[in-house]
């Protein structure tokens, strides 16, 4: 299969060339066939104004361009037929990927429907210890997981209970510095606040 894959993305890969080459071939077409128009042009004007000098450097040029326009659209041609040959090839291929895909899932189910009857047929005692096992190493992982999570509350409740967040609130709740959470005498201080027209009652 890595060896059909390898092959698809060369085929893939010379025909994307073959494409940018020929699309390169195009535009410098284009442009030849442009320039020439435009000098035409010009040694038509330069002849009717008498200057024959121009024009023949004109009709020189142009002579130049027209062989180069003729070897454009021969190299154009050429890349055409290279991509249809390609195009063919890397569709070739990715049939015979396909085949080979396929063949390969049929020869899988097979495989599988194997070993399901081999288990349907095997002695019961071999499944019996085998989920044994399996059950008891998903007992031993419950319980170091208990294990864990109660060694993280605990930490937790540790430092809670003397890091500086607390002793800070420990401190406010004494009466030391300003308070760090309203409790309910602030609260009803503020509704009497309201009640008498002062601020309202939501708090800062």
């Amino acid at each position: 299969m890595r060896d059909a894959t390898g092959a698809i993305d060369r085929a893939k890969k010379a025909l994307a060339v073959a494409i940018a080459q020929e699309s390169q071939e195009s535009q410098r077409l284009d442009a030849t066939r442009a320039r020439i128009e435009d000098l035409e042009t010009r040694a038509v004007a330069a002849i009717e104004a008498g200057r024959d000098d121009l024009a023949i450097e004109a009709a020189e040029a142009i002579a130049t361009l027209e062989a180069e326009r003729a070897a454009s659209a021969t190299a154009r041609a050429l890349f055409a037929a290279e991509i249809a040959k390609l195009k063919g090839h890397v569709l070739q291929q990715q049939m015979r990927f396909s085949q080979l895909e396929r063949g390969r899932r049929i020869a899988r189910a097979a495989e599988a429907v194997r070993v399901a009857r081999r288990g349907r047929v095997e002695a019961a005692p071999i499944f019996e210890g085998t989920l044994a096992e399996a059950e008891s190493t998903l007992t031993r992982l419950r319980e170091r997981q208990v294990e864990a999570d109660a060694a993280e509350a605990a930490f937790d409740a540790l430092d809670a209970a003397t890091g500086p967040i607390a002793v800070a609130e420990k401190l406010s709740a004494e009466g030391f510095g300003p308070r760090l959470k309203p409790n309910a005498a602030d609260v009803l201080a503020r509704l009497r606040e309201r009640a008498s027209g002062g601020k309202p009652a939501s708090g800062a």
